[in-house]
């Protein structure tokens, strides 16, 4: 029976959560196997859109892979947002709020989430976000039990507050931690 590998990735902006191309029209896109020489078979356990950054395990062992993407595991983010959040967006953001999921309305389930009082120390993004001249941001934590495509974000905007960054910072039990953006490191298990 093979063994099998398990990492820690911090994903920089601007990858996709994928190992090999499989589309032909993003030619040009950056992929989580240009970030270290892991073996073959090696696959993200969920993904963060091209735009998010942070927290990503990977592993060669699929049930793990489908064991950590269960609901029973939590994953929190990190998300600056457009203005000052209002207790208001942020009781919304815990009972759950209506997202359109492949053009059907769905109602996330209820969660966790609370403005950080501090602005997390977080490397610096690639891409520059907006400056204060624009208006104020704010930072808030969201816990979650599921994963749809794109839900943080679409559930910032549903209580009128756009996200501008998203880093995940944790999956359960496994946290970020130190690993600068790009870094990774093996583990031997999650």
């Amino acid at each position: 029976m093979p063994l099998h590998r398990h990492y820690i990735l911090n994903k920089p902006y601007g990858y996709l959560s994928q190992f090999i191309r499989t589309e032909t029209v993003r030619k040009n896109k950056k992929l989580l196997s240009e970030l270290g020489d892991f073996p073959e078979g090696t696959m993200s356990i969920g993904r963060l859109d091209e735009h998010s950054e942070g927290l990503i395990l990977l592993t060669t062992d699929g049930k793990v892979s489908h064991q950590i993407r269960s609901k029973s595991v939590e994953k929190e983010y990190y998300a600056q947002v457009d203005g000052q959040i209002t207790s208001e967006a942020i009781q919304q953001l815990q009972e759950g709020v209506e997202i359109t999921v492949k053009k059907e309305t769905y109602t996330t389930l209820p969660g966790k989430a609370f403005e950080l009082t501090q602005v997390p120390q977080l490397a610096e993004r690639a891409k520059k976000i907006r400056d204060e001249r624009h208006g104020p941001t704010s930072w808030v934590s969201i816990t979650l039990t599921e994963g749809k495509y794109r839900q943080v974000r679409k559930m910032t905007a549903a209580v009128g507050f756009p996200t501008l960054r998203l880093v995940r910072v944790r999956i359960g039990n496994v946290e970020l931690d130190e690993l600068q953006s790009g870094e990774w490191k093996e583990v031997s298990n999650f």
